[in-house]
């Protein structure tokens, strides 16, 4: 069945996973959390998260609990895993969805939002996952 809280699909469609991924990377205080929709594109996947984080270690503890959530709550775990020796860009690879979070400047080196631009963006920050909904009473 179809869940719907905190403005957020979470379904475990493509799509409803990879906007619970973007809500967690806000719980870590992720920022300028975006999810294209790149479905029209075959490129091999059908959405990126793209998150920027402060520092390499708030880029590890984004990716990290991204990870680890995801795992918890809907028992998926990324095919492929990159980054997080040096922290700068770490890519967790679902097949179907592919998070990217990236420090300030490596996101604005490769532009991927720019690459993509022709994709349908959903601006992300500020929604809530289950949990923050659950907590606040919403």
């Amino acid at each position: 069945m179809a869940q719907k809280q905190g403005g957020s699909d979470t379904t475990n469609t493509p799509g409803g996973l990879a906007r619970l991924a973007a809500a967690l990377a806000i719980e870590k205080k992720g920022e300028d959390v975006v999810v294209l929709d790149l479905r029209r594109f075959s490129i091999g996947c059908d959405f990126f998260v793209i998150v920027t984080a402060t520092s390499d270690p708030h880029v590890r503890a984004v990716a990290e609990w991204i990870q680890d959530e995801m795992t918890r709550r809907r028992k998926v775990r990324p095919w492929h895993r990159e980054g997080f020796a040096h922290g700068r860009w770490i890519l967790l690879d679902y097949v179907d969805w592919v998070v990217h979070v990236f420090l300030t400047e490596a996101r604005q080196h490769y532009l991927l939002e720019r690459l993509w631009g022709d994709a349908p963006r959903e601006d992300v920050s500020g929604q809530q996952t289950e949990e923050e909904s659950d907590r606040s009473g919403s």
